[in-house]
């Protein structure tokens, strides 16, 4: 049996981590970074620090932030509501079916289709500081 040694560190990485082996392994921030940019999600966000905030929020510093709490843009109540504190595997989840994560927020973005694409995007978002 041969081990491949690169894929077996990721799971290794991936488990202590809490994370799927799957997310760990396909997370590619610069395919995220061209699927932002070319699906609809540069359509309503911007991504530049002291940006403003066009029709969605400003995702820049997104994660680490608790959701619903950046200043001059008018959340819903259900994202205020949500307690969530935004992560990789957060917005991976939200980007897949922001409905199915946090019923009755604004957005009607229906989701990402590929689950590879979200999870890109969501490290698309981990790289911007």
């Amino acid at each position: 049996m041969v081990i491949n040694l690169k894929k077996y560190t990721a799971i290794v990485i991936a488990s202590a981590a809490g994370l799927s082996a799957s997310s760990a392994l396909a997370a590619d921030a610069a395919n995220g970074a061209n699927v932002f940019k070319t699906s609809i999600c540069s359509a309503c966000h911007a991504v530049t620090k002291s940006g403003t905030n066009p029709v969605g929020p400003n995702l820049f510093g997104v994660v680490g932030r608790k959701a619903g709490t950046l200043a001059g843009y008018a959340y819903s109540p259900a994202m205020k509501a949500s307690g969530i504190t935004w992560d990789e595997g957060s917005i991976a989840k939200y980007a897949m079916s922001p409905a199915t994560l946090i019923p009755n927020n604004k957005m009607v973005f229906a989701g990402i289709k590929k689950q590879s694409d979200a999870d890109d995007v969501a490290a698309y978002l981990a790289t911007l500081k």
